[in-house]
């Protein structure tokens, strides 16, 4: 058996749904030729190099499988046809696994690593967002209070870009000075 790994850019618009029916689709190829899937790293949405088809992010997956290697081109075929697919590689990881159930061990280890730590990041990021209504909640509080000392440093700004403009000499050229 040999390891592969399959990498694909998906559009930036296409929901987590999206993505999981992609991801069934290729799980479901893998069945069909006797191929095992490890599991899927998924490294997010990320700005491209370069544009591709007017996108200029992409949310990209990488499908870790082992297979007897007649399936790749099955995958790579399907990725083509999938319009929602910007770009795709797939790459040999490993020649010859001896020990398939201990790469199996290892697959199970780094998914459910992978969720606790994507468990962790959904607490951090509602945390964070919860902070942040907490501090715009403040800070319009705040403001409403301040907003007569705001009319008058505006007009005290507006008096002073008046007279700014009035020094600067708009509208002349500076060579006209020169000539006279």
């Amino acid at each position: 058996m040999r390891e592969y790994e399959f990498t694909f850019v998906v559009q930036p618009e296409i929901s987590d749904d999206g993505i999981q029916a992609i991801s069934q689709r290729f799980e479901g190829i893998l069945a069909n030729h006797a191929s095992e899937k490890l599991f899927y790293e998924d490294w997010g949405r990320r700005r491209l190099a370069y544009e591709i088809r007017n996108f200029q992010k992409g949310h990209y997956q990488v499908l870790h499988f082992l297979s007897d290697g007649k399936v790749v081109p099955e995958i790579e075929r399907s990725a083509r046809l999938d319009d929602s697919i910007l770009r795709f590689l797939t790459v040999l990881a490993n020649d010859d696994v001896t020990d398939v159930e201990g790469r199996r061990a290892e697959a199970v280890v780094f998914e459910e690593e992978r969720k606790k730590r994507a468990a962790e990041k959904a607490v951090r990021d509602a945390e964070e967002a919860a902070r942040a209504a907490e501090e715009a909640a403040q800070v319009s509080d705040g403001s409403r209070a301040d907003d007569d000392d705001d009319d008058v440093r505006d007009d005290v700004r507006d008096d002073d870009r008046d007279d700014d403009d009035r020094g600067r000499g708009r509208g002349r050229d500076r060579d006209d000075d020169d000539e006279e």
